[in-house]
């Protein structure tokens, strides 16, 4: 693997609300100085009660997304319920220390509430009420220890996961060409439209990055 290829950036979110959980994330990725794509996908559902975010190495975040899909999937089958966001950031966290080359944030929804977890490229995880991975985190950072507020409502922590993602991108040369947000709830995984995004954006006084 190459210097170069290891040189990808992002700022991905992930916050735990009033009833649920939100992640967001950027869309370009890059290699070096390179801008190589603006239309990636770095917010997945990992099931319908669980999503995770993606920074590092695409082929790697590829592989690791589409096998706890499977994971997660088969677990269900086998007890007849959801796994938990917890067992769900213990089993990442275990194939991290295989060598794969990413920052990841797991959030989702099961019956002990919200819950988001960041989990770093040694396989450690940390649960916290928000946290930011990726080129960018440190300004997304900035922005969320100055927006967040505990029990926030889906409403408003939209606004705020699209303040923190503006942040990055008008800092970090590794973030931008646009955004992506979802949210885990009660009656599980949601992608928020693009339109309406654009629209928030717009009311919040920000250039959509496209």
């Amino acid at each position: 693997m190459t210097e170069e290829t290891l040189k990808t950036g992002t700022t991905t979110i992930g916050m735990k609300i009033k009833d649920g959980v939100i992640l967001a994330s950027d869309q370009r990725a890059t290699m070096g100085n390179l801008i190589a794509h603006t239309d990636v996908q770095k917010v997945y559902p990992l099931s319908d009660n669980i999503g995770m975010t993606i920074a590092g190495v695409v082929g790697d975040a590829q592989l690791m997304v589409r096998y706890m899909q499977s994971e997660i999937s088969i677990y269900a089958m086998k007890k007849g319920a959801p796994m938990s966001v917890s067992a769900a950031a213990t089993y990442i966290a275990g194939a991290m220390r295989q060598g794969f080359y990413l920052g990841l944030i797991v959030g989702g929804y099961d019956k002990t509430g919200g819950h988001v977890f960041s989990i770093d490229g040694a396989g450690g995880y940390i649960e916290d009420n928000y946290c930011s991975v990726g080129s960018g985190s440190l300004f997304a950072l900035g922005a969320l220890e100055s927006c967040y507020k505990e029990d926030m409502s889906k409403d408003e922590a939209i606004d705020v996961a699209i303040t923190a993602l503006n942040s990055a991108r008008r800092r970090d040369n590794c973030t931008g060409d646009g955004m992506l947000v979802s949210y885990i709830g009660p009656d599980g995984y949601e992608s928020i439209p693009l339109d309406e995004i654009k629209s928030r954006c717009t009311r919040l006084g920000f250039q959509f990055p496209n």
